[in-house]
């Protein structure tokens, strides 16, 4: 490798942040008219993230140490501005990639042509959500927080009409509520370590005098009232089915990684700053966090059921999921943390295909009226409108701009409709089974109430949601009715394919991916070395730098 390859290598961990943001304002300079040229520049720069994210995981899942941190602006820790990429936080940038550039893909076929500025707010999505998962400052996490979700806003907004403003006020209002505790917490922390660094905010714990113990757990417990709100968890979470059924498909589905940030957080935070070994703070709030996990669960499972609709549905099952994730933590188990992680990355995956499969399954289900012909000025010619329901008009409209129909079309949604349902359940041979399988067999060796209750729900559920499906299966593809085929576009089939390969990947592999989330647990687990590392970054001087150039930022 050449000096400035190797250079290049040495600042990868800010890559993932910087693209996106120069992407979005090199997108705004171009203005509204060149939506063409903006598309092509998003997937790129969606592309590349995900092939930087993929790096990344790679150089953390090797041989010698598997947590790096880089010094952004060259100030020693803690009181610069650090990235730190370990192996929960390269996996997470892969899930943000694989996620945005599906999303980005359905995006083409028409949704970004329905409103203003869609690939900005894209792109500065993507910037939050990398930048959440790579940093290691509080208040950074905080900033990153409200790009992601002053990003959302737009995004959830995204083609108008009076369901998105309704919803989109409650999500707004929860987010700001969320995000003011979040701020009034990292204060509390830093009123009483002096420190924002997540690592030196683990040193200094011990150091605080029990005299500001409460007021430590009293900043703790808002940050995780915080991540817990922002994670969609009962009974924070009434915003969640609402907002992410109005929003566009492709919104929709970048969505969902959006309460894994909530879960990654208190993840982090709680191996951090709570470990067992912690003293006094030892396991602080684990009992909440298991049983809250749990009811979430329980209200997801019953909301998969209850519901007919499949948007709904897909909702409801980003919430059990969220439930399933914030539940393990609370057990502080290396193996229940690994089984959980893998779910994650299953259930995030599965989630983000059957919201954007939602609409193409809708749209098989229209009515077989259409437009009697296309005029030469690309207007459409209809039938009398005693003949016809207005929102049938509405409808033909949309199937006539979707596309031309496909051969096989109806056998696609079929298909993809299958594989999706195997993974949401958890029913063999796909990834949500294995994820369910590792996360049962890890419950089994802890053997208390909490642990037989969240192996029961996780039972449960995969039934509610086998029945719910089954109902939704049976209306779309075996009740006789007298439709056209369904139109869909290569856009609009590539990336849900794309998810659903990578879902079955996930089974071909699933000895190394077990074995990679292990390792990340076990890091988890054992915070010195995240604590190590980060302590161990160190500036490079001027002199130096300008003589060797790749030594530059790293500290591995």
């Amino acid at each position: 490798m050449t000096d400035g390859a190797l250079a290049l290598s040495q600042h990868l961990p800010v890559v993932p942040v910087l693209l996106p943001l120069l992407t979005a304002a090199a997108m705004l300079a171009l203005g509204e008219q060149r939506r063409g040229l903006k598309a092509v520049v998003n997937l790129a720069s969606t592309a590349a993230g995900l092939a930087v994210a993929i790096v990344l995981l790679s150089s953390v899942s090797g041989g010698g140490t598997d947590v790096t941190a880089y010094l952004p602006g060259n100030w020693p820790v803690p009181f610069g501005i650090v990235l730190v990429v370990d192996r929960l936080s390269a996996m997470m940038a892969v899930l943000t990639g694989s996620v945005g550039l599906a999303s980005v893909l359905y995006s083409l076929a028409r949704w970004h042509h329905a409103g203003v500025h869609f690939h900005v707010l894209f792109q500065l999505q993507l910037m939050g959500l990398y930048g959440a998962f790579l940093t290691g400052d509080l208040f950074n996490l905080f900033v990153f927080f409200e790009v992601m979700l002053a990003a959302s806003y737009g995004l959830l907004m995204h083609g108008g009409g009076m369901a998105r403003v309704r919803a989109g006020l409650h999500y707004i209002a929860i987010n700001l509520v969320a995000s003011m505790l979040l701020l009034i917490g990292i204060a509390v922390l830093y009123g009483v370590t002096g420190t924002l660094n997540m690592a030196d905010v683990a040193q200094k714990l011990s150091l605080v005098p029990d005299s500001d113990r409460g007021l430590l757990l009293a900043g703790a417990a808002l940050l995780g009232v915080a991540f817990l709100a922002k994670a969609a968890q009962w009974p924070l979470n009434f915003w969640l089915p609402p907002a992410y059924t109005a929003a566009s498909p492709p919104a929709a589905a970048l969505f969902v990684i959006l309460t894994k940030v909530g879960g990654y957080a208190i993840l982090r935070l709680w191996t951090l700053y709570f470990p067992a070994d912690a003293g006094a703070s030892a396991l602080f709030g684990a009992d909440v966090l298991m049983w809250g996990g749990i009811a979430t669960l329980g209200f997801g499972a019953l909301g998969m059921l209850a519901t007919q609709d499949l948007d709904r549905f897909a909702a409801y099952s980003v919430i059990g999921s969220s439930g399933t994730l914030v539940a393990a933590i609370g057990f502080d188990r290396p193996a229940v943390t690994a089984g959980a992680l893998f779910y994650l990355a299953s259930s995030t995956l599965a989630a983000c295909a059957l919201f954007l499969l939602v609409e193409l399954l809708r749209r098989s289900r229209q009515r077989a009226v259409v437009p009697l012909a296309i005029r030469d000025d690309g207007g459409l010619t209809f039938a009398p409108e005693s003949e016809r329901h207005a929102s049938v008009k509405r409808d033909a409209v949309e199937a006539a701009l979707v596309g031309r129909a496909i051969p096989s079309a109806l056998a696609f949604l079929g298909v993809a409709f299958a594989l999706v349902a195997l993974v949401v359940t958890g029913l063999p041979p796909l990834s949500g089974f294995v994820g369910k399988v590792a996360l049962l067999s890890a419950l089994l060796e802890v053997r208390s109430a909490a642990a037989w209750t969240l192996s029961a729900l996780l039972l449960v559920s995969g039934l509610f949601a086998t029945i719910a499906l089954m109902r939704v299966g049976m209306r779309h593809f075996w009740s006789p009715s007298e439709r056209p085929p369904p139109r869909l576009r290569i856009a609009e089939t590539v990336p849900i394919g794309l998810l659903l390969g990578a879902c079955v990947m996930l089974v071909v592999a699933g000895e190394p991916a077990l074995r990679y989330l292990r390792g990340a647990a076990e890091a988890l687990h054992e915070p010195t070395r995240y604590i190590d590392a980060v302590n161990g970054a160190r500036v490079v001087e001027r002199a130096a730098a300008a003589a060797a150039a790749p030594s530059s930022g790293w500290a591995r």
